[in-house]
């Protein structure tokens, strides 16, 4: 379906009311009461068979005697009755209905099911869209709609909240409304039959009206779908998130509804897709409100000025406490506010002026903490004092502030003595709070959302350059695994695969008695680790099952009597089929854990932190979702505590890092191209300056339901859409989907491309594109655009782009536009047709309905090639422009 068609659902200039009502109570009544209190300007038209009038508002028998077309229906009766009215509605020409169906959530499971069923059939037919059932409707306050169950008037503003908690939905109203918060919109989704988050995202990221989308996720459907269209909206707009579910067990571990998905790789999901997320309703309305004001961060580092030692003191706590840092101003800046303020002014990074501290004073110091390079940001804060007037400092801080482009975040303590300054900085657009706390935490709000940012960037490739794993090895005993029976495999058989990857593994052997165990470890050589092997007995460090550092043979015969006899001791009925002995890896190196596992919603992620036996007790762990790069990879590691002393503590030499992000990179490629592995656990694994080495591995293994990238939230990139090609002058190229990495060959491309070119392809002067711009073409999301360059190797054997063309497709695949791009140089050697039937074939293979395209009406050759192509070519001379077109399904 289209979303233009949810035009009517946020723009309506017309509404139908089916099953309205003069019931008191009942939703009908509810409904009309709403849309007839409000300021809507268009007509609304109870629909009832039993009643002449609603209200007093003439009623309409049936769909077919309504006198107009509306563009949204609100349907108040029965649920089963829901799809038959939904069917007439779209043969009508509605675009969009809400179903407040009374009743429906008494409905049993199976109830709801085969009415969800016959209402999606009717929709998909006649092209309608369904908000709800279940929700409460929603509230339009730019054009005065209130479609909802809420007898609520919010003001206007440019917020849209999204919630799936109908609670919330009423809560929230209440909310806003005491704290004066303005709406472009309040959407209750209720069940999401049709209308998901996805949807919501797509509309509304490009809605003038709105400048941050504010969510209440309590589940996601469709993983892939929803990162789509969130790394989309995120990239024009702030999206903020509050979803419930942080709760953990008794022993710390993460815990989730059934098919629900995990807190902690829900939270990773929203950090990929630009989402920031945080904790409190009140913190979403605060974080919303000063991403839309401030300027974009460049860093973490905040400077404190303030004339209260105390509340710099605590604000500095919080800082660094939530991951931020307190800048450390330049050699020359600490001398110039010695002149202005004495020798006493710094207390750990804070600048503290005195109680007494002038207007003045107070522009002085700021203007010299604006000039420094080392703050990324500056918050001011002041204590109400008898002889210095708040009012007055605060007109000199913003007359200071508006001279610098340099983030500036306030802090008036009080309430009716700061109510002025407050309202001199919500004019001047300077984020102001209450306490130091939340300013603090609105500066933190806005370094994770830069983060976020970058993070949405990133789209790494399937497997690293120069990496090439023998997957039939790996794939062969998972197979063998499962045609015997068997949902897990041995450590010696886990260590095969991962080794097939190219992950360094310690040598195992898996013995089955006392007697075998010294054989095993005269081959392997002392000293050995020895394990407890049972199925029953998934980590044998639970039960004692583990010794290291065993010298000779007399301590190895010892050691597997003892925990044997301790692992029948403390695990009753356990079925011990054995020991695993392998040689001891290297003293001194740290213990790290690895795992990967499939999560319900978003597919595989990874976990990593520390490991051994002080993984539980310390629970420092951080997700991921693949695929990942060396970045991201980094970024994981650096996430965790355990990051502190590889990088070297008490005088070891910091860990290779490389390698371990190469490992993490491995194993989510293995995760990635095997579907039948549903969890790894490598625990531990030995990290030091020598690289890594695997001690312990368990592997688990289930017939697969799908495909291995198909599991995964995010699309990595498409190698498979790679191929070679010759042009014209005999020069082969390769004609490959674009990457991030891509963009110092693409600001290259671009200058060597003539004005003229340049004036064909941007239809006007290009000025130098900025970095943020320049990533916007190279760093793409896969499942809703694509970009195809043109490369090959230059004479000193860089490789260079040609060309590149691309084509962004609309949300329900309908169409798509292209671009393309040739330098001036290789013009006439049949690159422009090579990329232009690349992108049709592309487009046609994903089920692109069309391609079309503009070009300025004197650019005669783009037009010739896309008749050359097959495209229909349209010229208009009123506006200069040659419109091109495609219908794909055409062979």
């Amino acid at each position: 379906m289209s979303v233009a068609n949810l035009e009517g659902l946020f723009k309506p200039t017309s509404v139908a009311v089916v099953g309205a009502t003069n019931e008191e109570g009942h939703v009908g009544r509810v409904v009309m009461e709403n849309l007839l209190g409000g300021a809507f300007l268009g007509p609304v038209m109870p629909l009832s068979p039993d009643e002449d009038t609603v209200l007093g508002v003439e009623a309409y028998k049936s769909v077919d005697t309504l006198p107009l077309t509306p563009d949204l229906a609100i349907i108040c009766t029965p649920p089963d009755t829901a799809p038959e009215y939904i069917y007439r509605l779209g043969r009508r020409g509605v675009k969009a209905a809400v179903a407040l169906c009374p009743g429906y959530t008494k409905l049993s499971a199976g109830e709801k099911w085969e009415i969800q069923e016959k209402m999606l059939a009717a929709a998909e037919e006649e092209g309608i869209r369904i908000l709800g059932p279940s929700g409460l409707g929603l509230i339009i306050p730019p054009i005065g709609l209130n479609a909802s169950l809420v007898k609520a008037e919010p003001p206007k503003g440019r917020i849209a909240f999204v919630s799936q908690s109908a609670s919330l939905f009423t809560g929230v109203l209440d909310w806003a409304r005491a704290h004066r918060i303005g709406f472009s919109c309040v959407v209750s989704l209720g069940d999401r039959l049709d209308l998901e988050y996805q949807d919501l995202f797509d509309y509304l990221s490009s809605d003038p009206n709105t400048r941050s989308i504010l969510l209440f996720i309590e589940s996601v459907g469709d993983a892939r779908t929803f990162m789509s269209a969130a790394r989309a909206a995120a990239r024009n707009k702030p999206v903020l998130v509050v979803k419930p579910g942080r709760r953990r067990g008794p022993g710390g571990e993460p815990i989730a509804k059934p098919g629900q998905g995990l807190d902690e790789v829900y939270h990773e999901a929203f950090r990929r897709a630009g989402i920031l997320r945080v904790f409190e309703i009140d913190a979403l309305f605060d974080a919303a409100q000063t991403l839309a004001r401030s300027q974009q961060l460049k860093g973490d580092k905040l400077a404190i000025l303030t004339n209260g030692g105390s509340i710099g003191v605590m604000a500095a706590d919080t800082l660094v406490e939530g991951g931020g840092k307190l800048a450390t101003l330049s050699e020359q800046t600490a001398a110039h506010l010695r002149e202005i303020i004495g020798p006493n002014w710094l207390r750990d990074g804070i600048v503290d002026m005195g109680l007494t501290a002038t207007p003045e004073l107070y522009s002085q110091v700021l203007a010299a903490l604006l000039k420094d390079k080392e703050p990324n940001a500056i918050l001011v804060m002041h204590v109400p004092f008898a002889s210095v007037t708040g009012d007055d400092v605060a007109q000199a801080v913003v007359q200071t502030s508006s001279k610098s482009q340099r983030p500036v975040f306030t802090c008036w303590l009080g309430h009716a003595v700061a109510e002025t300054a407050r309202a001199m900085f919500n004019q001047a657009g300077i984020p102001s709070y209450a306490t130091p706390d939340t300013a603090v935490r609105a500066f933190l709000d806005m370094a994770n959302h830069r983060r976020t940012q970058e993070l949405l960037m990133e789209m790494p490739a399937d497997l690293p350059a120069g990496f090439s794993p023998d997957t039939d090895v790996a794939q062969g005993v998972v197979l063998s695994v499962l045609e015997a029976g068997r949902s897990e495999l041995t450590e010696p058989e886990a260590k095969v695969v991962l080794a097939s990857y190219g992950i360094p593994v310690i040598r195992s052997k898996l013995v089955r008695t006392v007697e075998e165990v010294s054989a095993a470890a005269e081959e392997l050589g002392f000293p050995v680790a020895l394990k407890i092997f049972s199925p029953d007995i998934p980590q044998p460090f639970d039960v004692g099952g583990v010794v290291l550092d065993i010298e000779d043979q007399e301590e190895l015969r010892q050691a597997a009597v003892a925990i044997r006899t301790r692992a029948r001791k403390l695990q009753l009925g356990a079925d011990i089929q054995g020991f695993i002995v392998q040689r001891m890896g290297r003293r001194g190196a740290q213990e790290l854990l690895i795992q990967a596992q499939v999560d319900p919603v978003f597919g595989p992620f990874l976990r990593f932190g520390q490991g051994g036996l002080a993984a539980k007790l310390s629970q420092d762990k951080a997700v991921a979702l693949p695929p990942i790069n060396a970045s991201l990879a980094r970024d994981l590691i650096n996430r965790t505590r355990v990051a502190a002393f590889l990088r070297g503590l008490g005088g070891r030499p910091p860990a290779d890092m490389d390698a371990i992000c190469l490992t993490l990179i491995k194993i989510a490629q293995l995760v990635t191209d095997i579907p039948q592995i549903i969890e790894i656990d490598v625990n531990p694994m030995f990290a030091d300056s020598q690289g890594v080495a695997v001690l312990g591995a368990r592997i688990r293994v289930a017939e697969a339901m799908s495909g291995g990238q198909e599991r995964l939230a995010i699309r990595p990139y498409p190698r498979e859409l790679e191929e070679e090609a010759v042009l014209k002058n005999g020069r082969h190229i390769l004609i490959r989907p674009i990457r991030p990495e891509d963009e110092p060959a693409h600001y290259e491309l671009l200058k060597r491309i003539t004005p003229e070119d340049l004036r064909y392809r941007f239809f006007g002067v290009v000025r130098e594109l900025s970095h943020m711009e320049m990533a916007r073409l190279t760093q793409i999301d896969y499942e809703r655009e694509m970009a195809f360059i043109a490369t090959a190797p230059d004479e000193e054997g860089h490789n260079e782009t040609l060309g590149v063309v691309r084509a962004s497709t609309k949300p329900d695949n309908s169409q798509a536009e292209f671009a393309i791009l040739v330098r001036s140089d290789q013009k006439g050697l049949g690159m422009g047709r090579l990329l232009m039937e690349k992108i049709i074939r592309y487009c046609r293979d994903r089920g692109t309905a069309v391609l079309s395209g503009q070009a300025l009406l004197d650019n005669k050759g783009m037009q010739g090639l896309a008749e050359k192509v097959g495209f229909d070519v349209w010229r208009n001379t009123d506006e200069d422009i040659a419109d091109m077109r495609l219908e794909l399904n055409k062979r």
